[in-house]
């Protein structure tokens, strides 16, 4: 490899080979090619497998995270919170990888011929070249897959042409970039088998032209997998040089470095072989010195097959021509030059050994190592979670068949309890509706007394008496209210209040104790009051009072006296027999005289003669006298009581006739009102017995709560418990695919 190649390792008729197997053959520089098996798809083999290996690692590392984000703190354990990293570790991992590429980088000093150098690798003049400083910021070409490259700058996505490269990057453009800043030319990969392997060429300016060395490594060259060292052939390595690989290794670890020394066709003018042996011997031993005592990258041996003396410029023009298939110009390749092309060809060789060996285990080494401590992490976590969460569920499953128990207890005692106070309560209702009744009808019974005793000015006037029986309707209805309240409340106020004290101390031992405090504030704060509503001005307002004036032996008078007012009414209006049954219990003599009276009234109440004829036989039988003396007394008996028929007389007549007439009417409401006070007995005493079971509803209720809450806990354990297990086996899996390429791609690092 140090340039000394056989000729005839190399020799092939590349007329028997077509355009598209260019790619499978080495220019050696006179038509001629030498095939070899590129060793560059080694690292594009490598690179699909490490990025499907990193996808599945993603992916797991995400499931982990979202799975472990999802669990309970008691499921967690310590190394729970080292996962979080890994999500962004992968993905930078997986960023870095899909932009990972073989990186080469070309150094040297001004006019040392890197531009034409890449351009020959390119096998096309794509970089600018010529004489003095035309390079003048950094330059990286890759592939692309369009038919046609273009250039992009830092500063803007705007693609521009290719020959916009001179102005841009030309140390003798007026209009030029900062020598810190990168263009880019994506060119494309069918017209080079380096790029389309996934290699990347950096071009540099000279590095004898600025002082901001430390810059450039850190910015361009820290993930540079080879470097090239163009070194002019007509001088040796000069200290400029020397000093930027010693930054560049203290920042790298022996970082694979080729030297190139270049224009080397210029020892075809020396007349002196001899000389120029020496020459190059000499350029070898300061190049090893450098490489193996210096920098201490290689050692001596390896640092000889790291040197390669070359012509750039005649391998250039010699493959621009060979690909146009154009006869190369006469004059412009020098004597000998097969055997600098053969050093071209053995340094790319040498090269792609090297750059794909190297990107592999620099690029992959770690982060196939990377992946392997988080996998391992990952299933360390996950076994310690899947023990964890089937503890925790065992637990809980212990806590949940305690919880069942209670509730069964709660629920059993509950519908015992309740049971018995409907029975309690239905026997205060049936008590409570007794004893109202007897009270309102002891309140009937002397319902002449308490009206007697509503003393108000009385005045038969229609407007006077309507507000006079508006007050006495409100006095018998409150005097009713409070004496049945004095008779009854008491009593019933204590029962219920003794009732529910009951209830509240019954249920009190059912409830746990936070639940227990919350009794007191169930029961009622203020004393139980039945309400007697009587309304006695509804009930009454059909009762019309009759305090005209009747004498009390007149013809009507009698009659409604002995017949009733129907009878009386049926008598006057002829309506159905007049002839009145006999009344039991009425004397033989009584009768006749309800006969007479009744005929009389008949009688004389159809016609006058019928009373003139009739008065007429009465005075004929009796004689006038008699008749005049009974008539003078039933006159002064009338007057007499004309005379005592005051408003006193009056309001006496309408009390008698409202006791009546109110009496009636409470009686047909007793039951009811008796039945109103039971059923609002009822209401309170089920009122509080209802909210008292509320409290006992709501503790059944948090215990199903609690069960469910459970079942449902103990439910995403064993999911959680399961999931842990699944992942810790996919650690597992993932950790052999990373053995399985360590053992493809990485293997032994002398292999």
């Amino acid at each position: 490899m140090s340039g000394k190649l056989d000729k005839s390792s190399f020799s092939m008729d590349v007329s028997q080979k077509g355009q598209g197997d260019r790619e499978d053959y080495r220019s050696l520089g006179n038509g001629k090619h030498a095939r070899s098996q590129s060793p560059l798809k080694f690292f594009a083999e490598a690179k699909k497998s490490i990025n499907d290996v990193f996808k599945d690692i993603a992916e797991y590392v995400t499931e982990s995270q979202n799975y472990l984000s999802a669990l309970p703190e008691n499921c967690k354990c310590e190394n729970a919170k080292s996962v979080e990293e890994f999500g962004n570790m992968i993905q930078g991992i997986i960023e870095v990888l899909t932009r990972d590429h073989m990186k080469v980088v070309f150094f040297g000093r001004t006019s040392n011929g890197k531009s034409t150098t890449i351009n020959a690798m390119l096998r096309n003049k794509i970089m600018p070249s010529g004489i003095g400083h035309t390079t003048h910021c950094f330059i990286q070409v890759e592939g692309c897959e369009s038919s046609e490259g273009f250039l992009l700058t830092e500063d803007s996505d705007q693609q521009k042409s290719i020959s916009d490269i001179k102005q841009l990057a030309s140390a003798l453009s007026k209009v030029k970039l900062k020598e810190n800043s990168l263009i880019r030319i994506l060119w494309p990969k069918q017209k080079c088998k380096f790029l389309r392997e996934d290699v990347v060429f950096l071009d540099s300016p000279g590095i004898d032209v600025t002082p901001d060395l430390d810059d450039w490594i850190d910015k361009h060259c820290l993930d540079a997998d080879v470097f090239v060292l163009v070194a002019n052939a007509e001088s040796t390595l000069m200290q400029t040089e020397k000093n930027f690989f010693h930054k560049v290794s203290s920042r790298l670890s022996k970082p694979n470095i080729f030297i190139l020394q270049n224009r080397w066709d210029i020892s075809v003018g020396e007349d002196d072989p001899e000389e120029v042996e020496q020459v190059k011997e000499q350029h070898y031993q300061r190049n090893v010195e450098f490489l193996a005592d210096q920098l201490k990258v290689v050692d001596r041996q390896e640092a000889k097959n790291r040197i390669f003396f070359v012509s750039a410029k005649e391998t250039l023009i010699s493959r621009l021509h060979e690909d146009n298939k154009t006869p190369t110009p006469h004059g412009s390749l020098q004597r000998n030059y097969q055997e600098r092309a053969f050093a071209f060809a053995n340094f790319e060789q040498a090269f792609e050994v090297c750059i794909s060996k190297s990107a592999v285990r620099t690029k992959f080494e770690q982060h196939s190592q990377r992946g392997r401590n988080i996998t391992s992490s990952l299933r360390s976590v996950m076994d310690e979670t899947h023990k964890k969460s089937q503890q925790q569920g065992d637990k809980l499953q212990e806590v949940k068949s305690e919880k069942e128990s209670e509730l069964d207890f709660l629920e059993k005692q509950t519908l015992v309890l309740t049971t018995e106070m409907k029975d309690k309560i239905k026997a205060m209702v049936e008590e409570v509706e007794r004893k109202v009744s007897y009270a309102m009808n002891m309140e009937i019974n002397r319902l002449a007394v308490l009206v007697e005793d509503f003393d108000r000015p009385f005045h038969p006037d229609e407007m006077v008496l309507r507000v006079y029986k508006k007050e006495l309707h409100a006095f018998v209805e409150d005097t009713i209210g409070k004496n049945l309240q004095s008779r009854c409340s008491y009593e019933m106020q204590s029962t219920v209040e003794k009732t529910q004290r009951q209830m509240a101390d019954r249920l009190s031992a059912l409830l746990p104790d936070e639940t227990k405090q919350h009794l007191d504030s169930v029961l009622p704060k203020n004393q139980f009051e039945i309400a007697y509503r009587l309304d006695c001005r509804n009930l009454c307002a059909d009762f019309q009072e009759d305090i005209q004036f009747r004498f009390s032996f007149g013809i009507t008078a009698l009659m409604e006296r002995f017949l009733g007012r129907k009878g009386v009414k049926t008598v006057l209006t002829g309506k159905g027999n007049t002839i009145p049954r006999p009344i039991p219990g009425q004397s033989q003599d009584n009768q006749i005289l309800v006969g007479v009276i009744t005929t009389f009234a008949s009688v004389s109440s159809r016609t006058t003669m019928g009373a003139v004829i009739i008065g007429g036989m009465v005075a004929k039988v009796t004689g006038w006298r008699i008749i005049a003396v009974v008539g003078a007394l039933y006159g002064l008996m009338y007057l007499y009581e004309r005379m005592t028929w005051t408003n006193k007389a009056k309001e006496r007549s309408f009390k008698r006739q409202y006791v009546d007439y109110v009496a009636s009417k409470l009686k047909l409401i007793v039951d009811l009102t008796s039945a109103n006070c039971s059923h609002q007995v009822q209401q309170e005493l089920s009122g509080t017995f209802a909210r008292l079971c509320n409290q006992v509803d709501i503790s059944k209720q948090g215990l199903e709560d609690e069960i469910r809450s459970l079942d449902n806990e103990i439910s995403r354990l064993q999911d959680i418990s399961s999931k842990g297990k699944t992942l810790r086996n996919k650690a597992d899996f993932l950790d052999k695919t990373l053995d399985g390429f360590i053992k493809k791609f990485l293997g032994p690092k002398d292999s």
